[in-house]
């Protein structure tokens, strides 16, 4: 809760000295009781009510004071909404490195179990795109709002082949340039996920596969989409080839590099837990839209019921309002 005006909150002390008064009225009161009148004849004619009885007026009298200044203060709710208006591309490694099984079940079966958690958790008006790739990329969906149509498309993923991330992240982007503009003819809110194991092989243009991904990252950037990237696996990982043990050993350096490009964050996960707890921080890269509501009439209610109770009970018990 915030409030609009948030000054007139020092009226606070108003009802705060009003107790003050009140317990020191009462005070006095008992001292003058006892010291003019004889004990047993006060006994005798005082109306016999509990102690407390006598305090309930007062007390909701003052509730009331504190709710009627909290209300002047103008105090409002702030809801954090996603922002509807986004497009995420989720962009996986199916290489022929991602059978490793250093990730239970496999470095490809955990992404896919993340996968389905992070579209499951995001906001249900981002547009959502997933972007495969190996030896090169394909768009196995272009962004939507149908989420049964992405997750299907995980579901059906299958590892072989190089790793080309340069060319994934390159047609993420492309995607995203490809969305409509916002109303006010500005581009909507995007991101890209990468999920890797984190070495790219495949380079454009004669150049290092991983300059050729950092040039991308740049590209994305200037264009002010992050790239938040999860590297994932071990350094022991290995894959069977032909019969031969291969080496594969994963490469958060370069996955942290692609992001630090970008603006982006990176992430490691060694389980498909941690990969849960990720996708569930990554589900916020869309941003938030801020809202307060004004909550001053609920505030002002109560006030009034509360001093209205105030009201009764001193009619009840004292057969005057005060």
């Amino acid at each position: 809760m915030t409030f609009l005006a948030s000054w007139r909150l020092v009226l606070l002390v108003a009802p705060a000295i009003l107790f003050v008064a009140y317990l020191l009225a009462q005070r006095s009161r008992r001292r003058v009781a006892v010291r003019f009148t004889s004990v047993d004849l006060l006994a005798s004619v005082v109306p016999r009510r509990s102690g407390w009885q006598r305090h309930i007026a007062s007390a909701a009298f003052l509730l009331a004071l504190i709710l009627l200044v909290v209300a002047f203060a103008q105090p409002a709710r702030v809801e954090r909404t996603p922002k509807q208006q986004a497009t995420v591309v989720l962009t996986l490694d199916i290489s022929g490195s991602m059978v490793a099984t250093d990730v239970s079940p496999s470095r490809l079966g955990a992404a896919q179990v993340a996968a389905r958690d992070f579209v499951s958790a995001l906001p249900s008006g981002v547009q959502l795109g997933l972007v495969a790739f190996s030896t090169s990329a394909s768009l196995l969906v272009p962004p939507t709002s149908d989420r049964s149509m992405v997750l299907t498309a995980i579901n059906s993923l299958q590892p072989g082949g190089g790793t080309s991330t340069a060319d994934a992240l390159t047609l993420a982007l492309e995607t995203v340039h490809a969305q409509p503009k916002a109303a006010n003819g500005k581009p909507t809110p995007a991101a890209i996920v990468l999920m890797s194991d984190g070495a790219p092989t495949i380079g454009f243009n004669g150049e290092s596969p991983l300059q050729s991904v950092v040039d991308v990252a740049a590209q994305a950037k200037q264009a002010g989409v992050k790239i938040d990237t999860i590297a994932f696996g071990t350094q022991d990982g290995t894959v069977t080839i032909g019969g031969e043990i291969l080496a594969v050993p994963s490469d958060p350096a370069a996955m942290a590099q692609i992001a630090s490009v970008s603006g982006g964050e990176t992430f490691t996960a060694r389980s498909a837990e941690q990969l849960k707890s990720v996708y569930h921080q990554i589900g916020r890269v869309v941003g938030y839209d801020v809202h307060r509501h004004d909550i001053t009439a609920w505030f002002t209610g109560r006030g009034l019921v509360i001093a209205a109770l105030a009201g009764a009970a001193s009619l009840l018990w004292t057969q005057r309002i005060a």
